[in-house]
């Protein structure tokens, strides 16, 4: 799971906290469930209402990012322990809780991220991935439940391992691999005795990848998802052991997508998502031997499969509807549908391999909101109660004091209908003199739901209003949309982008003169291209770690991500126009709005020579221009004081370049 960094010191208290007014469900969150992107009702942006809050004012950014971020538990085998990563130090590292609620205790420390973690079956060992300075080449690391002990399992720093699932007895682990110069991610296994790694699959086409190996109940066999670059056609393979033999489990014509995520106990039906029908994500059951799919969802959401229950009784599946996603359980012989009811936001199960507990009798979720961090929750099978396990948000922040999200709906240049979330700073008078700050998100085959963004609440309480719409190229949406920008990027997604910016000025509240755009990856691309392609718009702009020219990204960056812009710009030879005519570089010289940059040294997405271009081409031009890099960090800031650093620095260009203009 990607998530945003946080961190550090206060005495975090994880005690029991049985809630149940919390967990009731707003009706619209599972009415939106049932229902299409075709319903969407466009928002009169008059509709849009600061409100009044007497404790409003600017929230420290220190609160932001010393809150923390919590992701990738595990159950230990016993069902009394939960290790996660989380940034408490201001590091991501390994963490280890009771799961009945306590302090947590910290299993490691370094200054690289560690995720991932898997206990081993005897629950002795647990397995982890960790970078180097954010270089995204994982070495697997196995260190005992005290800590004591701590082995580099793989050591190859030219191949990176990751994604590490244990065989049923404790024999094996099968694991990512990627050689550094290759574009394939393979399947691999490691002997756990002699620690020697042998590829079980062998894969030849150069945009086809293996990702979430799923181990057979008897150990004989391995369930994997092989996907193009761009995932917009993959299958459900069966690989043997043994042989390393593999068989397509879902076989057809033209690109459909199917992947797995769980087997059943007795090893007969897999619990698999489809976009088969119509180009949407629904669930269905698959036997295995008659290849039979039994469909469970019917919906043009986002519908993901989960995993069966220990017992194979029940199985769960999530929906994301637009942007707000919620856990449903189904009881396989009533066919009865259980949704958990948690309040609005993003719930999903949390857990590697699994969310249930080996006894079956709880399941770890993790829930966050606009207003909430992410916290790993426990859920009661029995009795549908949960327990709150972590506490990520600092005392000193007050959710109150935050701006909620608000989903809103526009139409674009074309007639299409795109969703955005809205933040909407309190105690502002409707008086067209207000800044705003479109947030591109990264991809593009990205979406921005409505989770913890710590840049959204950072500018939305220091009166800016933010707004972030998923264009089309965004999932989420079904297939149509996703391709919609196909050999178009920085055409027409940009443009629903312009849109964003006019929603906010047609609300009254905010001046059409003091619009800026900020982003990450794709974001920080869009936010690249935006000020040179439709400069009178812009009034400012931030970019982290975009793309400056998509022919010289080609040269620059991982070998499995050029196959990825590829899948989404055509053949960089065949198609060499449309990659010029979506890179900044063609229209800097239009560029009229300042540019801030901010960058990661040891960045393999997008990496740095891109920044550096950009900022010495403006620079050529007599543009206003100015760069940061970060030489300990990759794709993504994961350092506390990098984090910090970043947005205070981009705090204060929109402060100088937007709130100056009066």
């Amino acid at each position: 799971m990607q998530t945003t960094s946080q961190s550090a010191e206060r005495t975090i208290q994880i005690f029991t906290c049985l809630f149940v007014g919390f967990l009731v469900v707003s009706l619209c969150a599972i009415a939106c469930a049932t229902e299409s992107p075709e319903d969407r009702q466009i928002t009169d942006p008059n509709s849009v209402v600061s409100t009044s809050n007497p404790q409003s004012g600017p929230v420290p950014i220190a609160q932001l990012y010393y809150t923390r971020s919590t992701f990738g538990p595990a159950w230990s085998p016993d069902g009394r322990e939960i290790v996660f990563t989380t940034n408490l130090t201001g590091r991501f590292n390994l963490w280890r809780v009771p799961a009945a609620g306590g302090f947590p205790i910290q299993l490691l420390q370094s200054d690289d991220r560690q995720s991932g973690a898997v206990w081993s079956p005897d629950g002795k060992w647990i397995v982890f991935e960790q970078d180097f300075g954010g270089g995204e080449l994982y070495d697997l690391f196995a260190v005992s439940r005290d800590g004591a002990d701590l082995i580099n399992l793989t050591n190859t720093p030219g191949i990176s391992e990751s994604g590490a699932r244990w065989s049923p007895d404790g024999s094996m682990l099968a694991l990512s691999y990627r050689p550094k110069e290759s574009s394939n991610v393979d399947i691999a296994l490691l002997d756990w005795k002699t620690k020697n790694v042998h590829k079980l699959t062998n894969e030849q086409t150069k945009n086809r990848e293996w990702y979430g190996a799923i181990w057979s109940p008897d150990g004989k066999t391995i369930y994997s998802t092989r996907a193009n670059a761009g995932d917009t056609d993959s299958d459900v393979y069966r690989v043997d052991i043994a042989t390393g033999q593999s068989e397509n489990l879902t076989t057809h014509a033209g690109d459909v997508l199917y992947s797995v995520s769980s087997v059943s106990p007795d090893g007969r039906t897999l619990l698999i998502a489809s976009n088969e029908k119509g180009g949407y994500s629904n669930v269905a059951l698959l036997d295995v031997g008659s290849r039979k799919r039994t469909w469970i969802t019917d919906t043009k959401w986002e519908a993901e499969a989960g995993e069966f229950s220990p017992d194979g009784k029940t199985f769960t599946y999530t929906v994301n509807a637009d942007g707000r996603t919620n856990i449903y359980m189904v009881d396989r012989e009533s066919g009865k549908t259980t949704p958990l009811r948690f309040a609005e936001g993003i719930t999903v199960p949390a857990g590697n391999p699994r969310a249930y507990s080996a006894s079956g009798d709880r399941m770890l979720i993790s829930h966050q909101s606009s207003t909430e961090p992410a916290d790993l929750w426990i859920y009661d099978v029995a009795t549908h109660r949960s327990q709150q396990l972590t506490f990520s948000a600092i005392a000193s922040l007050n959710s109150s004091r935050l701006p909620a999200s608000q989903l809103v709906h526009y139409r674009t240049f074309d007639g299409k209908t795109i969703s955005a979330l809205l933040w909407v700073p309190f105690d502002v008078k409707r008086d067209g003199t207000n800044p705003g700050i479109v947030l591109p998100h990264g991809g593009p085959t990205g979406q921005t739901v409505d989770s913890f963004n710590k840049t959204a609440a950072a500018l939305a309480s220091r009166g800016y209003f933010c707004i972030a719409p998923n264009v089309r190229g965004s999932t989420g949406y079904g297939m149509e949309f996703q391709r919609a920008n196909y050999k178009d990027i920085g055409g027409g997604d940009l443009q629903d982008e312009v849109y964003a910016a006019h929603f906010l000025a047609e609300t009254g509240y905010v001046d059409a003169k003091k619009i800026g755009i900020t982003g990450g990856s794709y974001g920080g691309y869009m936010a690249m291209i935006a000020i040179g392609r439709t400069p009178d718009v812009w009034a400012a702009s931030v970019e982290l770690f975009g793309i400056t020219d998509w022919l010289t990204e080609q040269e620059h960056e991982e070998p499995a991500l050029q196959q990825y812009d590829q899948s989404i710009l055509g053949d960089p030879v065949k198609d060499r126009k449309s990659y010029e005519d979506a890179s900044p570089i063609k229209y800097f010289k239009n560029a009229k709005a300042p540019l801030l940059i901010l960058q990661g040294a040891n960045d393999i997405r997008d990496p740095k020579e891109e920044a550096e271009q950009a900022e010495m081409i403006l620079k050529q031009e007599g543009k206003v221009v100015e760069a940061h890099y970060y030489p300990d960090e990759g794709h993504g800031f994961a350092k506390r004081e990098n984090q910090i650093d970043a947005m205070q620095r981009t705090v204060a260009w929109f402060d100088r370049f937007l709130k100056a203009k009066q």
